[in-house]
């Protein structure tokens, strides 16, 4: 039968000919999806029609409008029918006769209707006080009755809409928000509501109605295409339940699949899940759109009244090489090249994700359409930036989820695809795989603290599910993916290995600790020979409570803690008996020496900058080298100060300071002085680096106390305010035990900022403690330092004066 045959069969038939047609239409049909959809929708509307046309009898200022879903043309199986009899208040009597000769043929055929009777004037006046009725109007459309009544109402409501769109929205935004406060987000249920949800069909309805607001836009790529596949997921859920049905319940999965033609429920549910996130993404991006809009016709009088008139221009902000901040975004610079800068991507994204700032729409499509791969392995700046980004806290999300959106995760780590999306069916799990393993790196930066490593623990709790989805133990699959992606990222071959066992044995604390006798001494044999040292067990303690948190409610307790923390301190005596001698002081190099020499002779420091770099890769086009930074020499009479001296003078240059290294040097016989030698690897953080003059006279006055570093840097300070990004988790300083027999070693963990250094420096030096050596490195976000301290006399501290050195020190951190 076909389209034409069911339309003449409706109107011959009454409302059996039209339920014939539609049982028809929606059981033996060839057709689907989109073109069901608007073939049912034109059936009922030529039903409806020949019923208000019997029933009107010649009557005039009398229509019957469509909304809402069927307003669109959109009827799943089981839809209500969405109906306003509209009446220009004349003859009441005949329209309400009217009326029941509409409703009461749809009862008897037992259709859902949502129906009202109203005029122009009091459709206007509910859709002002209700905002449900309002976006229903948006899609008013006529069927049958006095068209031009319909029309001159759709023209009045958009015109409403649009004329209180600025006081409407933030009240429509709130409503979403409280709806996916009960409902949660549909991207990760294993029940979701298809309509209701956050990301479902209600949110995209809501972007149509922003967009008919002319106040902003949803970005459209993708997103008719996830709005249809969620339609026909709820088409498939209607006739397989035989019930108007939003909610996907699990025992109806894998029916709705067959009926899609899909392999299992997994498959449908990463099909939804994809759907939810574009619209999610898109909402996200909208709502920030509408915000700035709002704000800017907000701050416009006031700046037109100050400047004069005219339009202002937008103020822009440095954040890293290539991106600035700009009304609340983080933006590509102007001179910012993606097709020549393929570490821009992540450089962006760390810096937004560092500022708690979301990255713009335009920046994120403009990287993904221009830049070119990263090489193989990664240059070190990629690797640092990736780990900054991973050690961000909460703001990662939202700024790895744009990433995501536009391709770039899955082009910078290929084998992300294969846990995109991917459904946990287990009641623990709350998140899909992807969304898991970045909870669980927001979770582990709040661990950094901890470890000494924390780039090894940011990568591992990114990769540590990432073979899920793979035959076999995700373990031990995860394990050879986890090698393969710290290879390419480029970790050298330590690194990789301690990744690659800390992803084979991310469940083995846990699973130990709450499974096994922890007074078996075999139980405790066997996980320290499968951990093998203090640091890894380190990295998997915080790893393990990391997983757990980010799992979900159900995974983490007090008790479960508590039994993880005793298995940890069992190992952790067993691999006592490893720790390592001390180490041996390494033979200055020709130009080391050179340069100690002639610091001794001029009594004055000496540096030297050299830049270093690695060969181009095959992967990597032949051209500019890849910079790793600036290393730094300096060779420097020993007297007090040098430490934060020089750290003072790099922080004023804006010198980021990635790796450092202080000792005193032994001099060839002979030669009388004592020189401290610093080897430090820096970079600049916006522009060139300074002459090495320059630094030089610096540090020459910052020795002789002529140049007030403290002063400068707070003036620096004040005149740049903060900006509210990521909070970080607090500093930690302690004192490490038993590491050295010749002096007392202060580890101190913290969140790397400007002049962070030469704080510690003059901490150090205010205690009157000398700084032998300092070996201090900056892991993404995190500075990860060890200070070798004697006192006066060059023994180590006593045990009570090392805990009030570390005391003090942490104290000033935290303030």
């Amino acid at each position: 039968m076909t389209g034409t045959d069911a339309r003449k069969e409706a109107e011959d038939s009454g409302p059996s000919g039209y339920a014939a047609a539609r049982l028809h239409l929606l059981t033996e049909g060839k057709q689907s999806g989109p073109p069901r959809r608007a073939a049912l929708s034109e059936l009922t509307d030529d039903w409806l029609s020949g019923l208000f046309d019997a029933g009107a009898e010649g009557a005039r200022g009398v229509s019957l409008v469509a909304v809402g879903g069927y307003g669109r043309g959109e009827l799943s199986p089981r839809s209500d029918l969405d109906l306003l009899l509209l009446h220009d208040g004349g003859d009441t009597k005949a329209v309400a006769a009217l009326a029941d000769r509409i409703w009461y043929p749809v009862w008897d055929l037992g259709l859902a209707l949502d129906h009202s009777v109203r005029t122009p004037a009091e459709a206007r006046k509910t859709a002002g006080d209700d905002l449900k009725v309002q976006l229903g109007l948006l899609d008013a459309r006529h069927i049958a009755g006095d068209r031009g009544l319909t029309a001159s109402l759709r023209t009045a409501v958009l015109a409403d809409w649009r004329n209180q769109a600025p006081k409407r929205l933030p009240e429509l935004k709130e409503l979403g928000a409280e709806r996916a406060e009960r409902q949660g987000e549909l991207q990760y249920l294993l029940e979701p509501d298809l309509k209701e949800a956050r990301g479902g069909l209600r949110d995209a309805t809501i972007l149509r109605a922003v967009a008919a607001s002319w106040l902003a836009d949803a970005p459209r790529e993708g997103l008719t295409e996830a709005r249809r596949r969620l339609l026909d997921v709820r088409d498939a859920l209607h006739l397989t339940t035989g019930r108007a049905t939003d909610r996907l319940a699990l025992q109806e999965q894998d029916q709705v699949a067959a009926e899609l033609g899909l392999l299992d429920a997994d498959n449908l549910l990463r099909e939804v899940y994809e759907a939810a996130r574009v619209i999610s993404y898109a909402s996200d991006v909208t709502w920030r759109e509408v915000g700035r809009v709002l704000r800017s016709r907000a701050v416009r009088p006031r700046l037109r009244a100050m400047l004069g008139g005219g339009k202002p221009v937008a103020e822009r902000s440095p954040l890293a090489e290539g991106v600035v901040e700009q009304e609340g975004e983080a933006v590509l610079a102007r001179a910012a090249r993606p097709e020549r800068d393929p570490v821009l991507p992540l450089r962006a994204a760390a810096a937004a994700a560092q500022a708690g700032l979301p990255l713009s729409l335009h920046a994120v499509r403009r990287l993904a359409a221009t830049v070119r791969p990263l090489p193989t392995p990664w240059p070190a700046e990629a690797r640092e930036q990736l780990v900054t980004l991973l050690g961000s806290g909460r703001p990662t999300i939202d700024v790895w989820e744009a990433l995501e959106a536009e391709g770039l995760i899955t082009q910078l780590l290929p084998d992300w695809e294969r846990v995109r999306c991917r459904p946990q069916r287990n009641a623990v799990h709350i998140w899909t795989v992807d969304r898991h393993l970045i909870e669980t790196a927001v979770r582990a930066a709040e661990f950094t603290r901890r470890v000494h490593r924390p780039d090894l623990l940011l990568v591992a709790a990114l990769l540590h599910d990432i073979g899920k989805g793979w035959p076999g133990d995700h373990s031990v699959a995860g394990e050879i993916i986890a090698k393969d992606v710290a290879a390419r990222i480029g970790f050298d071959r330590d690194d990789v290995a301690v990744i690659a066992a800390l992803v084979r044995h991310h469940l083995l604390l846990v699973d130990t600790a709450t499974r096994r006798d922890l007074e078996d001494p075999a139980t405790v044999r066997s996980v320290a020979e499968a951990v093998g040292s203090q640091s890894t067990l380190e990295l998997l303690h915080a790893l393990t409570e990391a997983d757990a948190l980010a799992t979900g409610p159900a995974a983490w307790s007090s008790w479960r803690g508590s039994l993880v923390a005793d298995l940890v301190k069992r190992v952790s005596a067993v691999l006592a008996g490893d720790v390592p001698d001390e180490p041996e002081s390494a033979a200055p190099t020709a130009e080391q020496e050179r340069l100690a020499l002639e610091a001794v002779a001029t009594g004055s420091p000496v540096l030297a900058l050299r830049a270093q770099t690695e060969p181009p890769t095959q992967e990597q086009p032949p051209g500019d080298p890849e910079p790793l930074g600036v290393e730094l020499l300096i060779a420097v009479p020993d007297q007090p100060g040098v430490l934060p001296a020089v750290a003072g003078v790099l922080a004023m240059h804006r010198l980021t300071v990635r790796t450092a290294e202080l000792r005193a040097l032994d001099l060839p016989d002979g030669v009388e002085g004592a020189v401290l030698l610093l080897n430090w690897r820096v970079a600049a953080e916006y522009g060139s680096l300074p002459q090495a003059t320059r630094l030089r006279a610096d540090l020459v006055r910052a020795l002789d106390g002529s140049l007030d570093i403290a002063g400068r840097l707070a003036e620096r300070d004040a005149a740049y305010p903060r900006r509210r990004g990521v909070v970080a988790p607090p500093p930690r300083v302690t004192v490490a035990p038993a590491a050295s027999r010749l002096a007392t070693v202060i580890e101190v963990r913290a969140q790397d900022a400007p002049g962070l250094l030469f704080r510690i420096g003059r901490a150090l030096e205010d205690a009157h403690v000398q700084v032998r050596s300092a070996h201090v490195s900056t892991l993404g976000a995190n500075a990860v330092d060890a200070f070798y301290v004697t006192g006066p006399e060059g023994a180590p501290l006593p045990g009570e004066e090392a805990a009030a050195v570390a005391g003090k020190l942490e104290e000033m951190l935290r303030a």
